[in-house]
């Protein structure tokens, strides 16, 4: 899903969380020691909602076995959980130490630990996720060394509620921070009961490959929202998928490689450790012991071969394609085009990026990356793509600072022809009229609406006609707004915050009026909207483009099982779409899975093919 670098994030959130992410506590140790609560236990400061009691309190030698100690990245500390845990299933049994540099501890030391009781947040109090608490500024005392551990907690299909999470309190802004838990009765409830603690999961399948950060995603719930090739699809905002976990391990990776996984494959065996929460998925299994990976034979996906009379056409976001970019990296796209997606009469490429990348020196023209790209595919065996596009403004499109993203058409000249029509500039806005009784653009390659506030700091929609066998096709092609900024499903605000819809939606708005004026101008005008829409089949951005029957989703036709392009924290989801007008009535559809269920990957979407006679 396009969004704000995770590198970037990181970044961020490391400079800022000790001040931003605080919700109390950490920071705080000026209370004296004496004032301290004694004699309180770890099932005291978790207490039964999401928010510890005793947040801002210093607390002393509060006992604890070391179930976990994280010796790298920002967050360094160690888990401790009470082995005589009190009857409440609501209250945590287990408790994060914040140290901030390397522990000194070791898993199976019983330690006792006095300090302040804080809330973090990870990714900063605007971020909209939950707490963890924990204790900060610690005094530790170990007492004795190579205890047994307390028993894990084992996570299974049965053990997970399978409604998602309560309603948030209105009051305080549907946050569900203060509200009892009920781990019987939601899932989310269910985690955060365990938040800290020793658990466990046994064989489960992969619903997510492992990702650049060594990290994968499976589900214990292996017949939840199954998609054809063993993800978990992701079909409405009320589709969370309860059994998805984020998996990571305590042991770096210099010491012990993170496995590799694709979607489908398999976790097997026991993965045990503590339950902890992060910005980037949520909760998280951080295991001492890491299960086995079975590979399943996941395979990429070829798309067929148009057939005769069909005209094929693609969208692929080839995610932030520059000169600079690695041979190998042009060449597995050009071999992708060729080979599985069987080379697109027109391609609609998203995030191409200017001849310097993402170098801000206000060079904008892209004709460069685009030769390198289409040399690339004649040397796969492809067809001499030309191409045509609208170069951006210097950094008023969004994207990385000095990339200069846009939309291009590729299209196969001994199949298809171009209609252009001069005068497309950055702020020039193509329109529609009637010309011998048929709709024209009066900009071809044009932009559509670019002074519309619908596309501030985005990507304005390309337009073009082309010709195919003496019929006019209108195709349009787009990149709407990023989802940055959502809150993430484990929000604390349920349902979570999705403020970037609106800019969507406005966007998808402008896009409908567009097709309507050619549809106005000629009624079965074949019209083809398609590109990364950055929204769901099911979002108010579908209904909008769609809004008047303008335009029909074609993933739909698809069974719901094969409905995603694109796999984020462990669902499988819709971001690329090809919509038609109401004159394409029979065509036939290819979610073309080729990266986003793997580990190794030459982009993070799925190229879509739809294959129609005009």
């Amino acid at each position: 899903m396009p969004s704000i670098p995770r590198s970037a994030a990181v970044a961020a959130v490391v400079a800022s969380a000790l001040a931003a992410g605080l919700l109390a506590g950490s920071s705080s140790a000026a209370a004296d020691a004496e004032n301290a609560d004694a004699a309180v236990r770890i099932h005291d400061i978790q207490g039964t909602t999401r928010t510890s009691p005793l947040v801002g309190r210093q607390v002393a030698d509060v006992e604890g076995i070391v179930i976990g100690v994280r010796t790298y990245g920002s967050s360094r500390g160690f888990w401790i959980q009470d082995p005589q845990a009190d009857a409440d299933p609501a209250t945590s049994e287990g408790l994060f130490v914040f140290t901030s540099s390397t522990p000194t501890v070791a898993t199976g030391d019983a330690v006792k630990v006095s300090g302040t009781v804080g809330e973090f947040v990870p990714g900063g109090l605007n971020s909209g996720n939950q707490s963890i608490t924990q204790i900060s500024k610690p005094a530790i005392t170990v007492v004795s060394s190579g205890n047994a551990l307390p028993a894990p907690v084992t996570i299974t299909a049965r053990s997970v509620p399978s409604a998602y999470a309560p309603e948030g309190d209105p009051a305080a802004g549907n946050s569900i921070n203060a509200l009892p838990l009920r781990p019987r009765a939601y899932a989310l409830d269910y985690y955060e009961s365990l938040e800290g603690s020793n658990v466990r999961i046994g064989t489960s399948r992969v619903v997510g490959a492992t990702d650049p950060y060594s990290e994968l995603w499976v589900t214990v719930k292996p017949w939840e929202n199954p998609t054809v090739r063993g993800g978990a699809r992701y079909g409405s905002y009320t589709s969370q998928n309860t059994g998805r976990l984020q998996i990571q391990s305590l042991v770096p990776v210099a010491q012990q490689p993170f496995p590799k996984a694709n979607v489908g494959d398999v976790l097997s065996g026991q993965t045990e450790g503590p339950l902890d929460f992060n910005q980037f998925g949520g909760y998280t299994l951080t295991a001492r012991t890491l299960g086995t990976v079975q590979d399943r034979g996941l395979e990429r996906e070829s798309a067929r071969q148009e057939r005769r009379g069909e005209l094929s056409v693609a969208t692929y976001n080839v995610e932030n394609l520059d000169p600079s970019d690695p041979q190998e990296k042009f060449d597995a796209l050009a071999a992708a085009v060729v080979d599985n997606l069987a080379t697109p009469d027109i391609i609609a490429l998203e995030e191409i990026q200017d001849n310097t990348g993402a170098k801000n020196d206000g060079v904008v023209a892209a004709d460069q990356t685009v030769r390198k790209f289409t040399e690339a595919i004649v040397a796969a065996g492809g067809p001499a793509y030309d191409f045509r596009s609208v170069d951006p403004e210097d950094n008023k499109d969004g994207g990385q600072p000095g990339g200069n993203i846009r939309q291009v058409f590729l299209f196969n000249p001994e199949r298809v022809s171009f209609t252009d029509r001069a005068g497309g500039t950055a702020t020039a806005a193509t329109a529609v009229v009637r010309e011998k009784g048929r709709a024209a653009l009066t900009l071809s390659p044009g932009r559509v609406d670019p002074a519309n506030a619908a596309w501030e700091n985005s990507r304005k929609p390309l337009a073009g006609e082309f010709v195919f066998r003496g019929r006019t096709v209108f195709v349009i092609a787009n990149h709407f707004g990023s989802k940055g900024g959502d809150e993430g499903l484990t929000s604390h605000h349920q349902p979570p915050a999705r403020s970037s819809e609106a800019q969507r939606l406005l966007q998808a708005q402008t896009v409908n009026v567009f097709v309507k004026d050619i549809l106005k101008a000629q009624r079965n005008a074949d019209v083809v909207v398609l590109g990364d829409i950055n929204d769901f089949e099911f979002s108010e951005t579908t209904k909008a483009l769609t809004a008047g029957g303008a335009l029909y989703p074609a993933i739909k036709s698809l069974p719901r099982a094969e409905r995603y392009s694109y796999v984020y924290q462990g669902n499988s989801q819709v971001l690329d779409q090809i919509l038609t007008s109401p004159s394409i009535d029979d065509f036939s559809y290819d979610s073309v899975h080729i990266n986003a269920e793997f580990a190794d990957q030459n982009s993070d979407h799925d190229p879509q093919v739809l294959r129609f006679r005009p």
